[in-house]
């Protein structure tokens, strides 16, 4: 029997030989875990926000110095060198969770997802790269014109997907899942390049003890992984003594977290529903998007705001060269890199979207949250009145990319709405979407009865109702 002829949605996933469009519609399994994992995210960005907006308030307001205070308390056993203030705890020890969650996306998406086939992964790869390539350069230039520091140029590199969602959500506009997807990958290809920033740039003398300490302790963790040994009383406690040598080394913390993510198999094997990878994403995001990335915000984002302080991060060659790197470099460097790939690899953009969406999604990019304040702590260390305006930029350069994706998104939000109800509609309730079984015969057995069905209960409601039936009594 002939193959059904392709229509112009055809989307097939690449993997199975077919050509995929660009944001055309994903394969179902990785459309169900995408919804998971976002949704999960989504509920994550609004408490982040909350602990943005609960910082900000608290550190502007008449109890000021008691998150000064807090923020500034040290505790932590200080033989082992891990006597460090709160906000310390935060940065290195609770974003580790994020970071290991991070590892594990990473991973799932190198060898089942997105990033999996070269071709497919081309395309977003490099407008991730593109879109941290342009924020960089358009800080380096703003500071050499204006004579500031080169020290701050990775600020405006990062996408906060969390963030990002919780500003979808509180607008109220839901993406069709080719669009979510792509802001995704676009998120974990930033994790992974902030990773490497971070360990390459950001890392302070070594400590080689510590440092073959921490490599031994990932070693006999990939070892235990391979063994197949189960329990969290043993994984636990060594990812604890793992982080505190990484800590100690001289390497950023969170890269312990990053290594233990992506040693964790993602691939199923026979008899498995999820891999294990995916089932300890499932219950350690949670604890991420829920407890740590807000408890980070909480302590973090508290800057004090004056109309002093506002005015220099228009003016200051540093704090505006991270504002504009997230507005306006993340916008075009995204959109540019998109458009060019797509022209030199002649990808077809899905006919049901635009590039006005593109660029709507590469501005919400532009929203640089959390991994964006966190280089500018390690930036700007020693220095705490510009630290401070650092993060007083990110957070105004993320307000404003946020409110201009709002309206950009806006513009577009009936056609997104119908795209999702297409995506989502399930006539025959067989809990598949019906748009992923147009090439089943047995689906469309099941619609022709369920409309012979319904057609003969019109029938019969129109012969209770006494209506004429074969033309009787018709008007000539």
């Amino acid at each position: 029997m002939a193959a059904p002829a392709p229509t112009d949605r055809d989307d097939r996933d690449t993997r199975t030989g077919g050509d995929r469009k660009f944001l055309g519609r994903l394969p179902l399994p990785e459309r169900r875990y995408l919804a998971d994992a976002l949704r999960t995210e989504t509920v994550g960005g609004v408490l982040l926000l909350l602990a943005a907006v609960t910082a900000l308030v608290w550190a502007n307001s008449p109890l000021r110095d008691s998150y000064r205070s807090l923020s500034d308390f040290h505790l932590g056993p200080a033989a082992l060198g891990l006597d460090l203030s709160i906000q310390h705890w935060a940065a290195d020890g609770l974003l580790a969770v994020f970071f290991f969650v991070a590892g594990i996306e990473l991973k799932r998406e190198l060898v089942a997802g997105e990033l999996r086939d070269p071709k497919a992964a081309a395309l977003p790869v490099v407008a991730a790269l593109c879109g941290m390539a342009a924020p960089a350069l358009v800080y380096v230039l703003v500071n050499t014109l204006g004579d500031g520091s080169l020290a701050g140029w990775a600020v405006p590199t990062a996408t906060d997907i969390a963030f990002a969602l919780a500003v979808l959500a509180v607008i109220g506009t839901s993406l069709p899942s080719a669009l979510r997807a792509f802001l995704l990958t676009l998120a974990v290809v930033d994790d992974l390049f902030a990773i490497l920033i971070i360990a390459v740039f950001f890392t302070s003398d070594l400590n080689f003890a510590a440092l073959g300490g921490a490599f031994a302790g990932l070693l006999l963790f990939w070892l235990l992984l391979r063994k197949g040994v189960r329990g969290w009383y043993v994984y636990v406690p060594l990812a604890l003594v793992v982080w505190g040598l990484m800590y100690n080394s001289g390497v950023h913390a969170t890269i312990a977290g990053v290594a233990m993510g992506l040693m964790l198999r993602c691939t199923t094997r026979e008899g498995e529903e999820h891999s294990p990878g995916e089932h300890i994403e499932h219950l350690v995001r949670p604890l991420s998007a829920g407890l740590a990335v807000p408890l980070f915000a909480l302590f973090s984002a508290g800057v004090s705001v004056t109309g002093g302080a506002l005015r220099d991060v228009f003016t200051q060659p540093v704090t505006l060269g991270v504002l504009l790197g997230l507005v306006v470099g993340k916008a075009i460097g995204i959109f540019g890199g998109t458009w060019l790939a797509a022209r030199f690899t002649r990808a077809e953009l899905n006919p049901d979207l635009s590039w006005p969406d593109v660029f709507a999604v590469a501005t919400l990019a532009g929203i640089g949250f959390t991994v964006s304040l966190l280089i500018g702590e390690l930036a700007f260390e020693g220095d705490a009145v510009l630290t401070d305006e650092v993060k007083a930029s990110v957070l105004i350069g993320s307000l404003i990319a946020a409110v201009l994706a709002s309206v950009l998104l806006k513009l577009r939000v009936r056609k997104y709405q119908a795209l999702v109800t297409d995506e989502e509609r399930d006539e025959d309730q067989d809990g598949i979407p019906d748009i992923y079984e147009e090439d089943n015969p047995e689906y469309h057995l099941r619609m022709a009865a369920i409309y012979e069905k319904k057609a003969a209960d019109h029938r019969e409601r129109a012969r209770l109702a006494g209506a004429p039936r074969d033309g009787a009594d018709r008007p000539a």
